[in-house]
């Protein structure tokens, strides 16, 4: 029996572990990369290890998510960051070259290539073939140190793609439409790995679209094929010589297959409020629009945005609607620019924003009160926008710019003829002498880090005790999001590498009472529903809870990445044996467990003191047992 693409990767990078589902695996990391609102903790976290230098192939700094520089706080950062990076030599990239996954898509990716990345979206990279994973800053930190990243070995999901896509179809309705098969949860574990003939049509764009939103089904990864697209894409980005050719053996086994047709394909949109409430946009016709929003990760390249503006030339949005334009990096803007693309653009109406996440993250460009925005983003989790009750659709490029001219959404039907679907130039402009490349190691001893008034060293976290006693400090339901646990925005991202002040903001958008009730209880208890924790990588929303005193999360499941957070962090993540025990449980209940009996049991009674006992179950592994006892990862790794 051959092997799939996702398996020869890991085979080719394990470190230790055994190749079968849900068991423990550590590979060898080839690349990091970390954004500047998880990057501060993350290299505060690596200073503490005290070691000298970077012990990857390649490690790069971004700067893109808080670039407005509102006060000193963000300025502060980006020098502690640039400053990091020269010391122990990391690639800086500064403020406004462009988004992280954007840009080492275009300079860095490569296939065959394990990378992690502080931000959930980082399986943008499985667009070449690189198996790329979105982890917190804690666990690429120790990546950078040399250390092995460990997680479950996933199932392999192959989406076995058929057909083209036909007139204004896009990439971004192909990953909507996967959304829509499998639901916000239903990767969780997995890696997709896309397949069969419909994948020679797709660019490497189009594809690091539908690997970008991976991200949004929980999917450990997604991947594509390094073929004669790949080889092409990286010709054009001036680095042919990182191609390779990768691909699955043609016997290769999956967990699971899922037919997709492409010509069955139509202009899709997810409605408010998550990624997977999909329709087609033809359901949609006539809802006015206040706002439309194309760029971020997921939408912001030469190809996305060209065809944007091929829809807008030599027409102008409706008065009625703002309209904004983020290019994912200079190099698109370059581009847009020779080719008369972004005058364009200006001509339309459209607001032209830095090169960097912006209103994707509630950076600026929130919408009105109850606003309607229409945005080419991952994410429409509610609130997420910087206004709380606006209502967020996800779309495609095309959408989103003809919904731009008339106000409102239409039916596709009466978009005409589709223009031609645009191909990267032979000639693409670099912007690689924009990146700071950090000095040889002799030279980077002597280098200063600068840390600013806002920059505060992680605290020591204490061991976990022998009988946990706490209180019950929220119960909340499904899907509830790491923008519900930490919003995002201009003002707390402000604060990421300041975990006192950022704790403060913990749940604020959902109970503005929990810090309050957090700081009087002697340790504290999340209750959570399915899938705690989806969404983001941020570790503030596992750092921001035990700087609070909370040492359980009891949830009926959880996403991937958070539930690594609250183990790195030394949270207990537990989950009912009985999931319809989550309606007993209440505010202020005050319960007690004992830890001794989790080395030895994997279901064990946690108390509620009225008298009342339920069953809590939990999946952990000797070592991460080990990493909850030592307080936290952090603590184990000071102690090596």
């Amino acid at each position: 029996m051959g092997r799939n693409l996702t398996r020869k990767i890991i085979r080719d990078h394990l470190v230790s572990g055994e190749m079968i589902p849900g068991r423990e695996i550590s590979l060898r990391i080839d690349q990091t990369l970390t954004q500047d609102a998880t990057g501060t903790m993350a290299y505060l976290q690596w200073m503490a290890m005290g070691l000298d230098r970077v012990r990857t192939e390649l490690s790069v700094s971004y700067v893109d998510h808080n670039t407005l520089q509102m006060g000193f706080q963000n300025a502060d950062d980006h020098r502690f960051l640039r400053s990091v990076a020269a010391r122990y030599g990391i690639v800086f990239s500064p403020p406004g070259t462009g988004i992280c996954h954007q840009l080492h898509l275009e300079n860095f990716a490569r296939p065959g290539k394990t990378l992690i990345g502080s931000d959930s979206h980082t399986p943008t990279a499985g667009g070449v073939g690189s198996l790329a994973m979105g982890a917190g800053g804690l666990s690429v930190a120790l990546a950078m140190a040399g250390e092995p990243y460990t997680i479950p070995m996933p199932k392999v999901f192959q989406i076995h793609l058929t057909g083209r896509l036909q007139a204004w179809a896009g990439a971004k309705d192909i990953i909507l439409h996967v959304l829509g098969l499998l639901s916000v949860k239903g990767g969780v574990g997995a890696v997709l790995e896309y397949a069969g003939p419909g994948v020679d049509g797709l660019t490497v764009p189009e594809r690091a679209t539908i690997t970008n939103m991976g991200a949004e089904l929980g999917a450990t990864a997604s991947v594509f094929p390094s073929d004669e697209q790949t080889r092409e894409f990286l010709t054009r980005m001036g680095r042919p010589e990182d191609f390779a050719p990768l691909s699955a053996d043609p016997d290769a086994s999956y967990d699971q297959v899922i037919e997709i047709d492409l010509d069955s394909i139509e202009p899709m949109a997810a409605r408010p409020h998550m990624p997977d409430l999909v329709v087609p946009i033809r359901e949609l016709d006539g809802l006015a629009v206040d706002q439309v929003a194309i760029g971020s990760c997921t939408n912001s390249s030469y190809t996305d945005l060209k065809t944007a503006a091929l829809v807008l030339r030599n027409r102008q949005a409706s008065r009625n609607t703002d309209l904004f334009i983020a290019p994912g990096s200079k190099q698109v803007l370059k581009l847009l620019n020779r080719e008369g693309l972004l005058e364009a653009l200006l001509d339309s109406g459209a607001r032209l924003l830095e090169c960097s996440c912006g209103p994707c993250i509630g950076m600026g460009g929130s919408p009105t009160s109850a606003g309607v925005s229409l945005r080419t983003f991952n994410r429409n989790f509610e609130g997420r926008s910087g206004t709380q009750d606006a209502q967020v659709y996800l779309v495609g490029p095309a959408a989103a710019a003809q919904a731009a001219l008339v106000g409102r959404i239409t039916d596709p039907k009466t978009w005409g003829a589709a223009p031609e679907k645009p191909t990267l130039p032979q000639d693409v402009p670099s912007i690689r002498h924009l990146f700071i490349m950090p000095p040889p190691q002799e030279q980077a001893q002597g280098v200063e880090i600068c840390c600013g008034p806002n920059i505060v060293p992680l605290e020591e976290f204490s061991t976990l005790p022998r009988k946990i006693e706490a209180q019950v400090l929220i119960v909340l339901g499904d899907n509830v999001t790491t923008d519900h646990i930490l919003p995002g925005g201009a003002a707390v991202t402000a604060l990421r590498s300041n975990l006192p002040a950022i704790s403060k903001f913990i749940f604020n958008r959902v109970d503005q009472e929990f810090v309050v009730r957090a700081e009087k209880a002697p340790a504290g208890i999340i209750v959570g529903g399915e899938n705690y924790g989806q969404g983001s990588s941020r570790e503030h929303a596992a750092l921001g809870p035990r700087h609070l005193g909370v040492r359980i999360v009891l949830a009926k499941s959880f996403a991937r990445i958070h539930k690594a957070n609250l183990i790195n962090f030394g949270i207990l993540p537990l989950v009912f044996a009985n999931p319809d025990d989550h309606a007993r449980l209440t505010v202020g209940q005050a319960i007690e467990l004992d830890t001794v009996e989790l080395a030895s049991r994997t279901e064990i009674p946690l108390q509620i003191l009225e008298g009342a006992e339920i069953l809590v179950r939990h999946d952990l592994t000797v070592k991460e047992l080990e990493i909850i006892n030592a307080g936290g990862l952090l603590n184990m790794a000071r102690v090596r």
